[in-house]
């Protein structure tokens, strides 16, 4: 595949449009949308509300991450839903980053890599516990990939924090295999098709040396807003030699924090959707500085 069709080119190119490192969830649950969506019916508020978020943010971030599982739970009609969305993501310029955690090996990867591909989506978040093979079948899909490494969940510390004979823990191990299968997939911009998921809820030290580890991935950062991760958490896991935004070496994510946002006084639900999306996207740029 040529280095230009490679997803990884067309984020970084995104990040460095908007000036900022910023992707906005995609993540609908009926309870806490807008009353007045409500009144449509479970499906149609679904749909409604996502495709209106999209158009709310548009111009003030370039990257977006749907949550499959939002979209799941409903079926053939809410896998009907994430397509639209996809696509009309696609229309409006975003790099989509499909969040579904795929984490199987072998024929069944394979399928959910081309089923993600033909969706529409750019990128995958996978589990790559099972290894190499949990991860390649993306890949090899012309999918770019986000394998999970060290995640903002507090309880994943049980696991990914267990000391290796080697002296070192479960994550360390993750982001070398991260980083040497990622070595033969670099883009224009230096770093590779095959990031890693890094949580801004971890310390300091802790992400800088997946960092070192794992010099030329891009991190998709979780826990930025609503789990308690900042901005300030973020910096120690960027690229020291970064040059522009997308050579900064994250994409920082923000959910509930953004689409839940509470208007204020006669502010419309979509008006303040876009205030906190222009927010979070204007507040990430001090990362450059």
């Amino acid at each position: 595949m040529p280095k230009t069709a490679l997803p990884i080119d067309a984020l970084t190119s995104a990040i460095d449009r908007i000036g900022s490192p910023a992707c906005i969830g995609i993540d609908p649950v009926f309870d806490q949308l807008p009353r007045s969506l409500q009144m449509e019916g479970e499906l149609e508020a679904i749909e409604t509300f996502s495709l209106r978020v999209l158009d709310a943010v548009a111009g003030a971030v370039g990257v977006v991450k749907p949550q499959s599982a939002c979209f799941e739970r409903y079926g053939s009609a809410g896998y009907a839903i994430l397509e639209k969305v996809i696509a009309r993501a696609r229309d409006l310029g975003f790099v989509v980053i499909l969040d579904a955690k795929r984490g199987d090996i072998g024929s069944s990867a394979t399928h959910y890599g081309i089923g993600a591909a033909n969706m529409g989506a750019h990128f995958i978040t996978v589990s790559p516990y099972m290894g190499p093979s949990s991860i390649q079948p993306f890949l090899d899909a012309g999918l770019g990939v986000f394998a999970l490494a060290r995640t903002s969940n507090p309880d994943s510390d049980e696991v990914q924090l267990q000391e290796l004979r080697d002296g070192s823990c479960v994550t360390h191990s993750i982001s070398k295999m991260i980083a040497t299968m990622g070595n033969d997939r670099l883009g224009e911009s230096g770093l590779s098709n095959l990031g890693a998921v890094v949580g801004a809820t971890k310390s300091a030290d802790d992400v800088r040396t997946l960092r070192e580890i794992m010099p030329n991935q891009m991190f998709l950062v979780p826990g930025v807003g609503a789990q308690g991760g900042t901005v300030g958490d973020v910096g120690p896991m960027t690229r020291p030699d970064a040059t522009s935004p997308g050579q900064l070496g994250v994409i920082v994510n923000a959910s509930r924090s953004v689409i839940y946002a509470q208007p204020v006084g006669d502010e419309s639900w979509l008006s303040a959707i876009q205030s906190a999306a222009i927010g979070f996207a204007t507040e990430l740029k001090a990362l450059t500085s």
